[in-house]
């Protein structure tokens, strides 16, 4: 598969985060041309500094990465990335909404996040957290953020028992409309991997493997 890197959101979402290591996510995103960087809300005003005019989307996360913070808490995260340049917003779900099956509270929540990030020309991606949910919640979940004005679903934080799967993947493709993208994360290290995510459905790879990706995409090139 050509042109990898295109999928891959270089991401680095350790608690352990540096200075040094968003320099270096920064640099590496630029070498690679990478669609994206993932970085913690700390550090995206820094992130900004770094990559400049770099064509490099700057993506931070919202009510990480359990998502049962109150929707004014999370939209006080939102305007804060907005301000500092952030141009995707990677929001958790509010999972324990989703097992009182609290759909319209949902929908609300996601339809006033959208209007402002879009006003700002931003993008809004939704996380799942799919280890937690059946087909049923998945299916439900999705349709409401869909309705919501949502740009991409994405399948997991990495923080919980499982990452993404192929089958989530599909059934993913199977429920959103062409114009909602599916991003993969959690637990993708190898091309193998990515390259499995992105025939299931997948528009990005959100992986802190990235360099490891690009590096066996390329071997296999040159084998083939």
């Amino acid at each position: 598969m050509q042109n990898i890197n295109e999928y891959i959101e270089h991401t680095n979402l350790k608690p352990t985060v540096t200075y040094e290591s968003i320099e270096t996510l920064v640099e590496e995103a630029v070498i690679h041309n990478f669609i994206g960087i993932c970085v913690p809300p700390y550090w995206a005003k820094k992130a900004r500094r770094d990559l400049g005019k770099a064509p490099v989307q700057l993506v931070t996360v919202v009510g990480f990465p359990f998502g049962y913070q109150r929707a004014e808490v999370k939209m006080q995260e939102i305007e804060s990335a907005l301000k500092e340049g952030v141009n995707e917003l990677d929001i958790v779900i509010n999972i324990s909404a989703i097992k009182c099956n609290a759909y319209a509270w949902i929908k609300q929540e996601m339809a006033w996040f959208s209007q402002v990030i879009h006003a700002e020309e931003a993008m809004m991606k939704v996380i799942l957290e799919t280890a937690y949910l059946n087909d049923h919640e998945i299916r439900e979940a999705s349709k409401v953020c869909v309705d919501a004005g949502v740009d991409f679903m994405k399948t997991s934080t990495g923080y919980a028992p499982e990452g993404a799967k192929v089958e989530h993947i599909r059934l993913l493709r199977d429920i959103l409309p062409d114009t909602v993208g599916i991003k993969a994360s959690g637990g993708i290290r190898s091309y193998e991997k990515a390259q499995e995510m992105i025939i299931a459905g997948a528009d990005r790879i959100g992986t802190s493997s990235g360099i490891k990706i690009v590096e066996e995409a390329l071997t296999k090139d040159v084998k083939s």
